[in-house]
């Protein structure tokens, strides 16, 4: 029988946000153990460098010290070990990012992904793993309890708080299973059969059971894209609620999601607010994810190599099709009507046209170069980068009205989606890159070669004013606001008002003004955040504005003449209801 790795956690010093990790390897290797912390973790698609959090690090067999040997920035080496005794190793690790991503720990809370805390046995990662969670000391943490999907141990092995041991069977499996400690308030709901569970920490006060209710029917119409049951025996939703904040990461069988109090519904507020509409959208992505990037996968993440750069370029279908579905299964739920979908749907297209650089970056790409540039964008993003998530949502959906036109509505994406779960889901060797067109062809018949060919590995925008037109929808597009005439995006900083970005090919950028200066005056007058519109707003396309700045500590003068504002926004809308449209095909896409 092949003894688990051994780790116990504990909250040894809430107040500087320290956690003391403990391994302990039962039957060590005589020629020694490499150990490493990830790099990164599984969704979030950047290089963090985890092992900077590590404070202290030591390592022993009985009452003997043993050296550890730094091989890299997250590897050290023991040396000879006696294979006869246990080797254990203790870390001091600083938790203090209050993040989905991370770790963080004071006195009101704990939140850990194993990525940060639990160092890798380097090749004992099929080996069970087993981790004894404890409680802080003291009486302040008298009432804290633990939330997370890790199966306990054995029958008796937790407390009724839920401290005590947990198993995972393997290393991956083990850092799958975020953990949130504290005290929080607990919505609790069954999908399809299947307990659920949403626990918010943070000072906040909601309507618990209509959240209940809507995570309800979100989740449930994920569940019927796939199948009639969810992969996983229960699901856990860990939320934290501050004051600013929106995002989330992906797990097996549960999601972390950060949100601003004011997300949440209000305890008797009738309607469902734009920030609340946001967070179940947010909620419904993540759930997706249980299927779609979690359990279908890139070839190129079996397994993750969490010590470098997994490159794939297929995130646009992992992130760009979830982003697709999530708010789509709102309007499935009965969670926001048609008219509330077509508005998110223009939203996301306003966005990916505004950016250039959707003319020079494809999808494919995208996804490949994530680690260097979605993840590490700066001034220049939107003039060199189109997103994954959103182009690749826009992918999503000129395949879906696709394949429903040319099938006459008997397939649609939603086949798609099966047909990856069913031969690309759990245990398989991952989406194969290149494979898309043919796996498309497989599940609904329709060959779409060269439609990703031009939208997802070429830089062509969905024509989706075509796509929509047997849909009974219109695609119109206008004018923004008249500052867009100077092709530049500001930044409020306290009170000083700076340019965040400087488009290609607008009359800034040809007038030689940049990113980071600061705006002084224009033709005169004192520029602000507030009144920069007005000023622009009395001058006509054509006029030449005089702008100073100062660049760095230099007062600097630019000449830029003033375009039409550039056309910004996208409106979609129903057709009336006598104009001649497929209607059977609408309600199918569209219900309500």
């Amino acid at each position: 029988m092949t003894l688990p790795i051994e780790y116990r956690v504990e909250a040894c010093n809430p107040q500087a946000h320290l956690f003391r990790v403990t391994l302990t390897i039962p039957a060590p290797d005589a020629a020694g153990e490499i150990l490493r912390l990830p790099a990164w973790i599984p969704g979030s698609y950047m290089i963090r460098e985890f092992a900077k959090n590590i404070v202290e690090i030591r390592a022993q067999q009985g009452s003997s010290g043993i050296a550890l040997t730094k091989l890299d920035k997250h590897s050290w080496a023991t040396g000879k070990l006696d294979a006869k005794q246990a080797l254990v190793v203790e870390a001091v690790i600083y938790a203090w990012d209050l993040s989905v991503r991370c770790a963080h720990l004071d006195q009101s809370h704990g939140f850990f992904n194993g990525t940060q805390l639990f160092l890798q046995v380097v090749g004992r990662e099929d080996q069970p793993h087993r981790v004894d969670i404890r409680r802080p000391e003291g009486a302040d943490y008298a009432d804290w309890k633990v939330a997370t999907t890790l199966p306990a141990a054995g029958r008796r092995s937790v407390d009724k708080a839920g401290f005590g041991l947990r198993l995972a069977p393997d290393y991956a499996t083990l850092i799958d299973h975020p953990v949130e400690m504290g005290t929080w308030t607990s919505v609790k709901f069954d999908a399809a059969g299947v307990p659920h569970e949403m626990v918010i920490t943070g000072r906040v006060s909601f309507d618990a059971k209509r959240l209940a209710a809507d995570l309800k029917k979100a989740c449930e119409a994920v569940i019927a894209i796939f199948g009639k049951k969810p992969p996983f025996a229960r699901y856990l939703f860990q939320t934290m609620a501050v004051g600013e904040g929106y995002g989330g990461l992906e797990h097996r069988d549960s999601t972390a999601l950060i949100c601003s109090r004011n997300d949440l519904p209000a305890l008797g507020e009738k309607t469902r607010s734009e920030a609340y509409r946001t967070f179940l959208g947010l909620c419904s992505h993540e759930y997706f994810h249980a299927w779609n990037v979690k359990r279908i996968k890139p070839a190129a993440f079996v397994p993750y190599r969490l010590d470098e750069e997994n490159y794939t370029q297929l995130l646009w279908v992992f992130e760009g099709f979830t982003s697709y579905y999530d708010d789509l299964a709102l309007l499935r739920a009965g969670l926001i009507s048609r008219e509330e979908y077509l508005g998110l749907l223009a939203k996301t297209v306003t966005a990916v046209e505004r950016s250039a650089g959707r003319l020079k970056q494809s999808v494919a790409e995208s996804s490949f170069d994530a680690w260097t540039k979605y993840y590490r964008q700066d001034e220049n993003s939107p003039n060199a980068i189109v997103s994954y998530y959103q182009k690749g949502s826009l992918v999503a959906l000129g395949l879906d009205l696709t394949i429903r036109a040319k099938t006459a509505g008997k397939k649609s994406l939603d086949d798609v989606m099966r047909h990856l779960w069913q031969h690309y889901g759990e245990g398989s060797g991952g989406v194969p890159e290149g494979a898309m067109p043919a796996i498309i062809k497989a599940a609904t018949g329709v060959d779409v070669r060269r439609e990703l060919a031009r939208w997802a590995e070429g830089c062509e925008d969905v024509p989706l004013a075509k796509l929509l037109k047997p849909f009974g929808v219109t695609l119109e597009r206008k004018a923004g606001a008249r500052i867009t005439g100077l092709g530049i995006r500001t930044r409020t900083e306290g009170n000083t008002l700076r340019l965040a970005h400087v488009l290609d090919g607008g009359n800034a950028q040809l007038a030689g003004l940049s990113a980071g200066d600061e705006l002084i005056a224009l033709n005169g007058l004192r520029v602000t955040a507030g009144n920069l519109e007005s000023l622009v707003g009395r001058a006509s396309a054509g006029d030449v504005l005089e702008i100073l700045v100062f660049r760095r500590d230099e007062l600097r003068r630019f000449d830029v003449k003033l375009d039409a504002p550039r056309i910004e926004e996208c409106t979609l809308a129903l057709v009336d209801k006598t104009a001649r449209v497929s209607a059977g095909m609408r309600d199918a896409w569209l219900p309500g």
